[in-house]
């Protein structure tokens, strides 16, 4: 979630996509749960946001960012986005039928505000030899064109050591599960680690991919997001995955020993968020369309057995 170049965009066929089994997603409904625990895995942590119509996240598993920066942080969450982030229900909010909304909203004078929350627990991390999978199931926010200039929605993880510090990224690691900008139909999977600007992980730009949404567009549809932190075999890596397509893959080896180990030798903390405005998808206009949210129907942290 933090600035990117915007050269970013040239990459997008970086890494050629790998079909590993490809889940439907059209529907449009949220479901009633999580889903059921895949062969293999257990569930370490997860919310599938069935609170009442109109209640604010369970602030035994979140906690909310508010403002423009964490204290004593960079100004504008170090992105250049604009809006404020709040606590209200007019911006983050349980729907009643599943879903979390968080909705950018434009006032009379311009100015936005959104929702930014983070997950209470720092420690999600796979124990050696093991393996551990991030995932949601969320549909973007549905606009496209120049209605969409300037949103970015985000599902993502930062390093432990960050919570508290504020000035330590990218060393500390920052895994992007699920990035968009402007309404198009892609989404980006990203490491950020080393050094900015430059370094071994090439920030601010990161070591990633990105691909379509399968079967139907990232803004009309629900899918599934996932990383995998892989740590089952002699070098360990992080995949990136939309509707069980594979389409990034970060090696130990891509990095040398210092940097992978300063970005991964610890837990880390979920973030979903959407951003407006900032370095990557440039400033809104006066034609961006405020109040149309990002749904997320579940948020799950599985590891293996």
């Amino acid at each position: 979630m933090k600035f990117r170049s915007q050269y970013k965009l040239a990459a997008v066929a970086a890494t050629v996509a790998v079909v590993v089994a490809v889940v439907p997603s059209a529907a449009l409904s949220a479901q009633a749960s999580i889903p059921a625990t895949p062969t293999g895995w257990t569930l370490d942590w997860s919310d599938d946001f069935s609170g009442a119509a109109g209640t604010g996240v369970n602030t035994t598993n979140w906690l909310y960012d508010i403002g423009t920066s964490y204290p004593g942080g960079a100004a504008q969450w170090g992105t250049g986005e604009i809006e404020t982030m709040t606590s209200s229900t007019a911006n983050v909010y349980q729907d009643g039928v599943g879903n979390l909304n968080i909705k950018p909203i434009r006032d009379v004078r311009g100015n936005w505000t959104s929702g930014r929350i983070e997950t209470q627990r720092a420690d999600f991390q796979p124990a050696a030899g093991k393996i551990m999978r991030i995932e949601a199931r969320i549909q973007m926010p549905n606009v496209t064109g120049a209605k969409a200039q300037g949103y970015w929605p985000a599902f993502w993880a930062l390093g432990a050591p960050f919570r508290g510090n504020y000035t330590n990224w990218p060393s500390v690691g920052e895994i992007d599960i699920m990035e968009n900008i402007n309404g198009l139909n892609t989404v980006w999977g990203t490491l950020h680690c080393g050094t900015s600007p430059g370094g071994p992980c090439n920030e601010t730009t990161g070591l990633g991919s990105s691909t379509s949404c399968p079967g139907a567009t990232c803004q009309s549809a629900f899918h599934v997001y996932r990383v995998e932190w892989d740590r089952s075999g002699a070098v360990a890596q992080v995949r990136w995955y939309v509707d069980g397509v594979l389409y990034n893959t970060v090696r130990q080896t891509d990095v040398d020993a210092t940097t992978w180990a300063n970005a991964t030798d610890h837990g880390f903390f979920v973030i979903l968020n959407v951003a407006i405005g900032g370095g990557w998808p440039g400033r809104p206009t006066g034609q961006t369309q405020s109040g149309v949210p990002m749904l997320v129907d579940y948020v799950a942290v599985y590891k293996s057995v």
